[in-house]
């Protein structure tokens, strides 16, 4: 967790910027850089939640029985988390499109002629007064995109989630 706190110390935005400055902005370095600076966050949560979990009356009861870690682990902790964790997936997926597109939008992310939802709203900055829907539309589905993930999260965790089972 030491390695977890010392990532999160610097800002994903600027870490992201720094490895592209000496990487090529390609699509796909854009996503490994994304997905490598966003895990954090969820590794935290997860720790987080298998402590929470690991001092409830279940499995002081599994151990009783004589139920070893592994068995504890993978059959009552990582079911009670599972909704935690597909939750800060989802959210995760939403923050990684906002951030390509915040990328492209300034023109460091992915490069023309790729596109990109925020190469479109880049190239319909230049025409605002004339053709205000060539950047209004991308905007919301930008806006659509990520809400929909959200709300995905949320329809996951409502269906996944034990303790909210009746």
């Amino acid at each position: 967790m030491r390695f977890v706190d010392i990532m999160l110390c610097f800002p994903a935005f600027f870490l992201i910027l720094a490895v592209i400055a000496f990487l090529e902005p390609s699509i796909w370095n854009i996503m490994i850089i994304i997905g490598l600076t966003g895990w954090m966050s969820v590794t935290r949560l997860v720790r987080a939640d298998f402590i929470s979990l690991k001092e409830r009356d279940f499995i002081h009861a599994a151990k009783a029985i004589g139920a070893g870690d592994a068995r504890i682990i993978f059959l009552h902790i990582l079911p009670n988390s599972m909704a935690s964790i597909l939750v800060a997936a989802t959210l995760g997926i939403a923050g990684a499109i906002l951030t390509e597109s915040a990328l492209s939008f300034l023109g460091i992310g992915v490069q023309p002629p790729t596109p990109s939802w925020g190469n479109i709203l880049t190239a319909g900055k230049d025409n605002i007064d004339i053709a205000w829907w060539l950047s209004l539309y991308p905007g919301l589905a930008i806006l659509v995109t990520v809400v929909g993930y959200n709300l995905l999260g949320e329809g996951i965790r409502d269906l996944l989630d034990p303790r909210l089972k009746k």
